[in-house]
């Protein structure tokens, strides 16, 4: 597909989640126009005021049901490009279709607009994880790759239920949207807009909402919180991309000709463990008590069991 450049317009789905709103703000640090679609009107407040510095640059549209319908019927028409970052990140969950269902039924229905109504659209790039990638059970250290799936996951959820272990459910729901992307994507070769994924592992850095305490953070930056806190979680690690570098990616799926139709690891170099982490903070922060001290030098020793290749996206 022919590649989009910054003169587009471009639209970003669940415009207020922590990775979305950088997401945004990377599009209108390229010169995009963007429209983003939020719950209701009041989760656009923020938006509107961070982002105020770019005038009628930045469009809030409100689509309070993702699994409605034609949810995104009126939200596609326009646009040129389309970053799909909708879509639930949580834990604290019983029924796996609180995750499944918005998830698939999001992202195909997401599809569905843009071969409807998308007129203008060229590329679709969703915002999928290595959640639907990884294996959980995985106990030797692991290389895993754009060709790999986590249908163990999916397997434990169909098996399991309820009772299935609840990462085993958001990786479920990953797997299976993505399934559902790729799939609508070879059962509609008439799409004028090809699909492209993006695959990150856990996403860390600056939040920019102004969250006002730790009860108020993202799963991801919640997790961190915890793993700086307490010292029960200082022998874990994995691997992890920077919020600001997953967010640019999306504007380059977009951009890049070769990203079309592909799978995409983004992720670091490098693991981190949380050990690495406490040892770059500033020591006045570790001697206040709130966080934990551990070891120091010693998050080089954790053996990593969870590798990424992000060759493709380099």
């Amino acid at each position: 597909m022919p590649t989009i450049s910054a003169a587009a317009k471009v639209l970003v789905s669940g415009a207020n989640g922590f990775l979305a709103t950088w997401v945004v703000r990377s599009f209108l640090e390229q010169g995009y126009t963007v429209r983003g679609t939020i719950r209701s009107a009041s989760k656009g407040a923020n938006l509107k005021e961070l982002f105020k510095s770019y005038g009628d640059k930045l469009e809030l549209v409100v689509v309070p049901d993702i699994t409605a319908e034609g949810a995104f019927d009126e939200a596609v028409k326009g646009v040129d490009g389309i970053a799909h970052t909708a879509s639930p990140f949580y834990f604290n969950v019983t029924e796996p279709s609180e995750l499944i269902e918005p998830a698939v039924k999001g992202t195909v229905g997401m599809l569905q607009s843009a071969l409807k109504y998308g007129a203008n659209v060229r590329r679709v790039v969703v915002t999928s994880s290595c959640a639907s990638i990884i294996d959980l059970n995985n106990t030797k250290p692991t290389l895993f790759t754009e060709e790999h799936w986590n249908d163990g996951a999916v397997h434990e959820v169909e098996t399991k239920g309820v009772d299935a272990n609840n990462g085993a459910k958001y990786c479920a729901s990953k797997t299976l949207a993505e399934r559902a992307a790729w799939k609508f994507m070879k059962d509609h070769p008439e799409a004028k807009f090809d699909l492209s994924v993006l695959n990150p592992p856990i996403v860390l850095g600056p939040d920019i909402q102004g969250v006002k305490s730790p009860a108020e953070l993202n799963t991801s930056l919640q997790s961190m919180y915890y793993g700086l806190t307490n010292p029960d979680a200082l022998v874990g690690g994995a691997p992890y991309v920077d919020v600001r570098d997953i967010a640019l990616a999306h504007v380059r799926a977009l951009e890049r000709e070769a990203a079309g139709g592909e799978r995409i690891i983004v992720c670091a170099d490098k693991n981190y463990t949380w050990q690495d982490i406490i040892d770059v903070l500033p020591p006045a922060a570790v001697a206040s008590g709130k966080y934990q001290k551990g070891n120091p030098g010693t998050g080089k020793d954790f053996v990593q069991l969870t590798l990424h290749d992000n060759a493709k996206s380099v």
